[in-house]
């Protein structure tokens, strides 16, 4: 069988590795293409895949958002018809559903996000949904979705990879450090559905810089560029791509406004602070009534520093975990047509 993956932003990265690797392994063919988004193509060189880039990001405007996705479908298209592909699955990709049914073949789409519009076209083309089991159907229906292709994985999309991460994670060096670390990812500048303050985190980093270790993982070139200015020396800025594996252990406290990353510390036991300014998506919410993470939209110095002060590392969420392995099984299943 041939398989699509269009992996169109960061984190789908390490959400498919180990399932692109076990499908090529059974002998299936995998065919993935990606655009420059994020750090979407250092992940994909950091794990050896072979991929295609097609077309580009067209900002945070929606105007050129709408533009450009018929461009990109069609540059898809054009790719694909050579390949001869036998399904396409993707988690965000908006494109993926619609080029998949122009092609006749079929789609799983898989999303977390009950907030992007995207979902309305890929709802619509998509031969199958895959969706957090607390995602309410009523959202999935203003959305256009039928509930007839839409199928329920168990716990959340983090969990269908970070099962394998936590069997091969490091042990935490229980030794001493000169400053505690923490990691803070800011606001999606670019991101279509983010209607909250930008850089409202700068006054925050500047309080606590000179008492901890800032590791700040910027979104995109011009976020890293911001966080290099003179005013933040003393802050070490990481836009290369890095393994969960080599942030977590590190981490003594994450600080993430949103996004798939603070989910995964949080699921990982980091001690979390989620600083999300928009309505939280329900994945966010079942982690808040879990204790996984706590939420505080408006950040202070002060705050930061006394939540550092009593932050306790946790073991992994192994209900997460656990259920994370049983959506995976379940995921490939559907792949393969089961």
């Amino acid at each position: 069988m041939k398989i699509w993956f269009d992996l169109s932003n960061s984190p789908h990265i390490n959400l498919f590795a180990h399932m692109i690797r076990d499908l090529e392994s059974e002998g299936h063919e995998v065919v993935i293409t990606c655009r420059p988004l994020a750090n979407t193509i250092d992940l994909l060189d950091l794990h050896r895949f072979r991929y295609q880039v097609v077309g580009v990001h067209y900002g945070g405007k929606f105007a050129l958002k709408l533009l450009g996705f018929p461009i990109r479908v069609w540059q898809l298209v054009r790719y694909l018809r050579r390949q001869r592909i036998d399904v396409a699955i993707s988690q965000s990709s908006f494109h993926s559903p619609l080029v998949a049914w122009l092609l006749r073949v079929r789609s799983i789409y898989m999303n977390d996000n009950e907030h992007a519009m995207g979902n309305i076209p890929s709802f619509l083309f998509a031969s199958r949904i895959m969706v957090p089991e607390f995602l309410s159907i009523e959202k999935l229906r203003k959305q256009w979705a039928s509930p007839r292709k839409v199928v329920a994985y168990p716990g959340v999309k983090e969990g269908i990879y970070l099962w394998q991460l936590d069997e091969r994670q490091p042990r935490r060096d229980a030794r001493a450090k000169a400053r505690p670390t923490v990691y803070i990812r800011p606001e999606p500048w670019t991101a279509q559905y983010y209607k909250g303050s930008r850089d409202f985190l700068d006054e925050t980093i500047l309080g606590i810089k000179d008492q901890v270790q800032v590791i700040v993982l910027p979104r995109g070139k011009d976020q890293g560029l911001h966080y290099r200015e003179p005013q933040f020396a003393g802050v070490r800025v990481v836009d290369t791509a890095l393994d969960i594996a080599d942030i977590a252990p590190d981490c003594d406290l994450f600080i993430g406004a949103g996004g798939t990353m603070t989910r995964e510390m949080a699921v990982l036991g980091v001690p979390t602070i989620s600083v999300y300014q928009d309505d939280l998506l329900d994945v966010d919410r079942h982690l808040l009534q879990q204790g996984a993470l706590v939420h505080e939209p408006q950040p202070t110095a002060a705050g930061v520093l006394a939540a550092l002060g009593k932050a306790a590392r946790k073991p992994p969420n192994k209900a997460l975990l656990d259920k994370g392995r049983q959506a995976y099984t379940m995921i490939k299943g559907a792949v393969l047509g089961r």
